[in-house]
């Protein structure tokens, strides 16, 4: 519906200009999200402030992962309170390592969507600081089903974030 909505107000705008020239452009935001380099710096931060949690993680996995091996190994030779009591240290362990993985991905989750946040707002702004320098009429992104190179500027928006991350 929405798409509908802006193709017909684009048609209105084109034929209401009749016959001046307009000057249109097309940008493949997701083009322009992959090579950002603003996205490789957020994408190092987040690797930065989540790694020595997820190192955290592998370690209780690890920790885990021996007391397993050594109740399989020791279970013949176990008393009957010391096998129970490791088995319910496990559990614990594994719930304590769910809940702090959970945790991990919500936090991770979040902080990934403000940086994601943060460089579409810096996109729109490349997007719109070309539209006024290069004067034009009409960019357009998503939604598009097709546009020729000739009215493809994505390549200048990629230049403009370049610009702007200096």
């Amino acid at each position: 519906m929405k798409k509908r909505i802006s193709l017909f107000l684009t048609l209105i705008l084109l034929t209401n200009v009749c016959y001046a020239e307009l000057k249109i452009g097309f940008v493949n935001v997701a083009k322009v999200l992959e090579k950002a380099p603003q996205a490789e710096k957020a994408k190092k931060r987040l690797e930065e402030e989540f790694s020595p949690r997820d190192k955290h993680l592998l370690s209780q996995d690890k920790e885990i992962q021996k007391l397993e091996e050594k109740l399989s190994r020791d279970t013949s030779v176990m008393g009957g309170s010391e096998r129970r009591k490791l088995e319910k240290d496990i559990i614990a362990k594994k719930r304590d390592a769910k809940r702090s993985q959970q945790e991990f991905q919500e936090d991770f989750n979040m902080r990934r969507n403000e940086e994601l946040s943060k460089l579409q707002r810096r996109i729109t702004e490349a997007i719109k600081a070309l539209a006024k320098d290069d004067k034009f009429d009409l960019l357009l992104t998503d939604g598009v089903i097709y546009a020729s190179q000739k009215i493809d500027v994505t390549a200048q928006v990629q230049a403009k974030l370049v610009a702007l991350s200096e």
